[in-house]
């Protein structure tokens, strides 16, 4: 009966158009594959204009002379905001160097303490709980509170310095971000009260995913703990090293609130870090056009390294 109602039908004519049943399944079969990008296609736009439009704007302005206060002297200005950058400007050299140094110290001091306070934590031991929230809860500090709390530490009438003089050590008014001797070390220790916390929680969320077989098998062919964290542990972690030190490099580079609060880039400029002097350039001295170069030559200098550093550290790939 199937058979004999099938060639009972007669055969379609070229270039007819399909049964309504048919387009109907095409219709919403098609439909679903556009509904996500549909979907997500407003926050993508709203997004890409909150991203591109800054970065353009200052791609565009690195090219111009701009300052509100001078608008006799605005216009188009070519490449000489970058020609005074690499040439003529000797403060753009010194503010990198320090920028450079505070990076390589910061990211090496916070990647050494965060991974040891993460393999303390990752063993158990009573009060573990309260351990890792104590260790976890500078990172919830807001950058302007952390500045806050250091600002309070280091005041010369009521800090540390004024218990340290009542102990002997040293003597009293003195400030430690007011020494030139002094001061590096003392914003150097305020960052790492609350970026170390950030490598002890990455480290510690890829600790917990190490197969504990791996341990029990070393410790059958007599590894040691050293061992073990040369051949298992750290390999295991590489990914999330590269990555942590990574952004936390970029966000160290680009620090300014906690130097800025601290010391304003001093004494004598000897904390300015090149986005320091970006922020004074155009908020203080209202010259838009050479803060836009500067911004754009740092940008230029934070791709170039990230790229040469993911490729150095073959981040993704197989370790061996």
């Amino acid at each position: 009966m199937v058979m004999a109602s099938a060639v009972a039908q007669p055969p379609k004519a070229p270039g007819a158009a399909p049964a309504p049943e048919a387009s109907g399944r095409r219709r919403t079969g098609s439909t679903p594959r556009r509904l996500p990008y549909l979907l997500i296609a407003p926050a993508a736009l709203l997004m890409l204009g909150f991203i591109a439009y800054p970065v353009l704007s200052v791609f565009y302005y690195s090219l111009q002379h701009y300052n509100p206060t001078k608008p006799w002297r605005n216009g188009f200005a070519g490449f000489d905001n970058f020609t005074r950058i690499f040439t003529q400007d000797p403060q753009f050299w010194g503010t990198l160097t320090f920028s450079l140094k505070w990076v390589a110290v910061e990211v090496t001091l916070q990647l050494l303490f965060g991974l040891a306070l993460a393999l303390i934590v990752n063993q158990t031991f009573v009060g573990r709980a309260l351990g890792r929230a104590l260790v976890f809860s500078p990172w919830a500090v807001s950058g302007v509170l952390t500045s806050a709390i250091w600002v309070l530490l280091y005041n010369s009438q009521t800090g540390i310095t004024r218990y340290l003089a009542d102990l002997g050590i040293g003597e009293y008014g003195t400030s430690l971000l007011s020494d030139t001797s002094t001061v590096f070390s003392a914003v150097v220790v305020a960052d790492l009260w609350r970026g170390v916390p950030f490598f002890a929680i990455l480290i510690l969320a890829d600790l917990q995913s190490v197969p504990k077989d791996l341990y029990e098998a070393a410790e059958v062919d007599g590894a040691g703990r050293l061992r073990q964290f040369v051949h298992i542990t750290l390999p295991h972690l590489k990914d999330a090293i590269v990555l942590s030190t990574l952004l936390r490099a970029v966000w160290e580079f680009n620090n300014v609130d906690l130097l800025y609060t601290l010391t304003g880039g001093g004494p004598a400029g000897e904390t300015t870090t090149l986005p320091l002097y970006i922020a004074n350039t155009s908020v203080d001295a209202h010259n838009f056009g050479y803060a836009s170069a500067l911004t754009t030559v740092a940008f230029v200098i934070l791709l170039f390294c990230s790229m040469v550093y993911l490729r150095l550290s073959k981040f993704g790939g197989e370790s061996k």
